[in-house]
């Protein structure tokens, strides 16, 4: 077989067959635009909790049963663990060297993150359609 010298792969990524898996990029364009909308969402978030600080609990109540403020918390809340069950993600790819244990780490703290949304949007929905 012939050295290809115009080749970007490592002799053993030829020798393997091995080669991009063509979601790079986009993964990464993903994440952006989650970062992004995080970003305002937490603009959004943060303006609705400070105009709510010393209001009585009955307006803070009432606030909920809007449906502005219940969408923006949940959408809120779903954004934001998941972005941190994906820098966490991509903190044990990086130092959890052992692939069982990544896989038990990763899938642990996705399920954390998912059973945290999912009692923040319970609470919240609990509110805004009366317990």
């Amino acid at each position: 077989m012939a050295n290809d010298t115009n080749s970007f792969r490592t002799p053993i990524g030829r020798a393997r067959g091995l080669g991009s898996a063509k979601t790079g990029a986009q993964a990464w364009l993903g994440y952006r635009i989650a970062s992004a909308a995080l970003a305002v969402l937490t603009i959004l978030f943060i303006t609705l909790v400070i105009s709510l600080i010393g209001a009585p609990y009955e307006q803070v109540v009432a606030t909920f049963k809007q449906p502005g403020p219940v969408i923006l918390t949940v959408l809120f809340l779903g954004f934001l663990f998941h972005h941190a069950a994906y820098g966490m993600q991509e903190v044990y790819e990086d130092y959890i060297h052992g692939k069982l244990a990544k896989v038990f780490a990763i899938g642990a703290t996705k399920m954390v993150a998912l059973a945290l949304f999912l009692a923040g949007a319970f609470a919240v929905l609990k509110i805004a359609f009366g317990a």
